[in-house]
């Protein structure tokens, strides 16, 4: 990918955007999720850059991007308002959508709030905002796996990364989702965009700030009203890929039918890192759906 541009957005922030094709060619946004950046997109750009124009930012709290203070600047309604602004910015009015992980969550939410400003939504990997917070109340086998989100809300997290530094840090990440060995040459990488002043917090702080409810695996607490509520439906075509070896995410997320009259699933032999652990597939997949 080219090197950074830095951009001052209207809503206060500047982001370090990695932009490569032609401005003249349909747009699509790279959205990446955690702990990553723009490097998520490292072998699936160049492909999309020869007959798109590809937009790849570090989101706000990671890298280099701006860190804003407090847990309330990482609301999800912020970091939507940051695309938007983005896309303003470099004049671009529909779009494809493209979102990994926390980027996926990010894509869900800014496909339901602007669909007049996203022609097409591509999800890796990152669930349905509703199904996934039903799945916390109806799949105890999903909220054992998402139990980590409640370490990551632990306000002495920090403090605990500081003591077994960085580099350990890296390796209890990514061991149950990733092939560390694979990942070896990408390591000083992550350990410098981690390292950047005030990025472990901005980072955790997504987690921290979503209204996502994760119980306890003992606790009962009183279901939301919104869950068995009618939802609206996604007005666009959406293609979902999902490395089917993820253990953080699982399969029920892709009960989607009813959220999705426009759905397309392309299932990869991969876990959660899809974009970086089976690239070829994911690019085929974008290109089978017309991208």
């Amino acid at each position: 990918m080219t090197d950074l541009q830095r951009i001052a957005l209207s809503t206060g922030v500047s982001l370090d955007v990695a932009i490569t094709g032609d401005p003249a060619n349909p747009p699509v946004i790279l959205l990446h999720g955690f702990p990553e950046s723009h490097r998520t997109w490292r072998a699936i750009a160049p492909d999309l850059s020869r007959d798109h124009y590809v937009v790849a930012p570090d989101q706000r709290g990671f890298a280099r991007s701006s860190k804003p203070d407090g847990v309330e600047s990482y609301t999800p309604d912020n970091i939507v308002a940051d695309l938007i602004a983005l896309a303003d910015h470099l004049k671009i009015d529909r779009f494809t959508l493209v979102g990994h992980d926390w980027g996926g969550a990010v894509a869900w939410m800014a496909a339901l709030r602007h669909p007049e400003r996203i022609a097409r939504l591509i999800i890796i990997n990152a669930p349905h905002p509703l199904v996934f917070q039903r799945t916390m109340f109806d799949d105890l086998e999903q909220r054992a796996a998402s139990q980590y989100i409640r370490a990551f809300r632990n306000p002495d997290l920090e403090r605990h990364i500081e003591s077994i530094g960085l580099e350990t840090f890296f390796d209890t990440s990514f061991s149950k989702h990733a092939d560390l060995a694979a990942m070896a040459e990408d390591k000083a990488a992550y350990l410098d965009e981690w390292g950047q002043p005030g990025a472990i917090t901005g980072m955790l702080n997504w987690y921290r700030a979503s209204a996502i409810v994760v119980p306890a695996m003992d606790e009962t607490p009183p279901r939301p009203a919104f869950l068995d509520a009618p939802f609206p439906p996604m007005r666009m075509p959406v293609l979902v890929i999902w490395g089917m070896r993820d253990t953080a995410l699982l399969p029920s997320q892709l009960d989607l039918a009813d959220y999705v009259p426009e759905l397309t699933i392309e299932k990869v032999d991969a876990g959660h890192f899809v974009p970086w652990e089976k690239p070829e597939a994911v690019i085929a997949a974008m290109r089978r759906w017309g991208i």
